[in-house]
C-alpha cells in the first residue's frame, strides 16, 4: 500500500491535519476525545491547536484546546504517535508577541497543559513587526537545541518578513521555519498565491492552510435560503453573496456528484493538489464529521476538475 504521508522538515504527517480549534469552545471535552480517538483510529496523527484557542469565548482565557489535549494524551498513552502542532504569540495570558521572553514563557506553559515534553512543530502565531527576526528565531533556536521543539514554523506572516526570518536562519545556521500556515482555500487564494507561496516554495515550506473549508462554506451546507445552526454561520454565509462563492459552489457540486463524494472532500483535495500544499487543516465539532476530511486522502481529482475548479474560483 502507498504511503499517504506527507513531509514537513523531518515530520511524517498525515494528508489531513485536524484542527483543535474547537475542542473547548463547540466541542466539550468527551466529544472532542470522541473526535480524537476517531481521527487517530482512522490514521489520523496530525493535530492543530494554539495557546490561544479558545480565548473568544466568553469565561474562557485561552488555553482550552491546548488542556484537553493534553487530557487526552494522558488517557490514552499515545502522545509518541501524533505529530502535535501548537503556536505562540497570540497571548495566554497578555503579553502577547514574539519577544524572546514571551517565547520563553509560552513554551513551558503550553508544555504543561498538552502534557508533555516535546512540541512536534512549534508555529509562531502572528508576526509582531517590533522584534527582529534575530530574536525569534534564536529564541526558537534554543528551544530545537533544548529538544523542546522539533521543528518550526509560521504563520499569518508578509512574503518579506518570511524571507527575512527565513535567510537570517541560513546564514546564522540556527533552526530555520519548515512550514507555514496561511488563510487559503477556494474562495481565499489571493491570502497565499503569489509572493508568500513563492517564498514558500523557494524555501521548500510545507503549507499548512487553515480555514480550509472557509468556516464550513465549502462543506456545501450553506445555500442561498438555508439557515444553518452554527458557531461560525456569519462568516460561512458572507460567501454566498458573492458570484465567486456560487460559482465555486457549482463546480463543486458537479466533480462531488462525479465522485459520490462530499463537497468538503473535493475542497480540500483540489487544496491539497496546489503546490507547496502539505496538508489542509480542518476541524470537525463531532465524529459525524470527520469521514468527509479523512477522505481527502483517498481522493485525487483529474486535471480536467483540478482546471474546474481554479477557473471557478477565479
Amino acid at each position: 500500500m502507498a504511503d499517504i504521508h506527507k513531509k514537513i522538515g523531518n515530520l511524517s504527517v498525515h494528508p489531513l491535519a485536524l484542527g483543535g480549534n474547537v475542542f473547548g469552545w463547540t466541542a466539550d471535552e468527551a466529544e472532542s476525545f470522541a473526535v480524537l480517538d476517531a481521527y487517530a483510529a482512522a490514521g489520523g496523527n496530525f493535530i492543530d491547536t494554539a495557546d490561544v484557542y479558545s480565548a473568544w469565548v466568553p469565561g474562557n482565557r485561552g488555553g482550552e484546546s491546548e488542556t484537553v489535549l493534553g487530557n487526552w494524551f494522558a488517557s490514552r498513552g499515545n502522545r509518541a504517535d501524533i505529530v502535535l502542532a501548537t503556536k505562540v504569540g497570540a497571548g495566554v495570558p497578555e503579553p502577547r508577541g514574539l519577544r524572546a521572553s514571551v517565547i520563553k514563557s509560552g513554551v513551558e506553559e503550553s508544555l504543561r497543559r498538552l502534557r508533555t515534553d516535546y512540541i512536534d512543530l512549534y508555529y509562531t502565531h502572528y508576526d509582531d513587526p517590533s522584534v527582529p527576526v534575530e530574536e525569534f528565531i534564536t529564541a526558537l533556536d534554543a528551544l530545537v537545541k533544548e529538544g523542546k521543539v522539533r521543528e518550526i514554523a509560521a504563520s499569518n506572516i508578509t512574503p518579506e518578513r518570511l524571507r527575512e526570518a527565513l535567510e537570517f536562519s541560513d546564514s546564522s545556521g540556527l533552526a530555520k521555519y519548515v512550514a507555514i500556515q496561511p488563510h487559503y482555500n477556494l474562495v481565499s487564494r489571493d491570502t497565499y498565491e503569489g509572493a508568500l507561496a513563492s517564498v514558500a516554495a523557494q524555501h521548500g515550506l510545507a503549507a499548512v492552510p487553515y480555514w480550509a473549508l472557509a468556516s464550513g462554506f465549502l462543506t456545501g451546507k450553506y445555500r442561498p435560503g438555508a439557515t444553518v445552526d452554527s458557531a461560525r454561520a456569519g462568516a460561512a454565509g458572507k460567501y454566498l453573496e458573492s458570484e465567486r462563492g456560487l460559482r465555486v459552489l457549482a463546480a463543486l457540486d458537479e466533480i462531488a456528484a462525479a465522485h459520490d463524494a462530499e463537497l468538503a472532500t473535493v475542497a480540500l483535495a483540489w487544496l491539497a493538489a496546489q503546490p507547496t500544499v502539505a496538508s489542509p487543516l480542518a476541524s470537525a465539532r463531532t465524529v459525524d464529521q470527520l469521514p468527509a476530511l479523512l477522505a481527502v486522502a483517498d481522493l485525487k481529482l483529474t486535471e480536467e476538475e483540478l482546471k474546474r475548479l481554479t477557473e471557478a474560483s477565479a
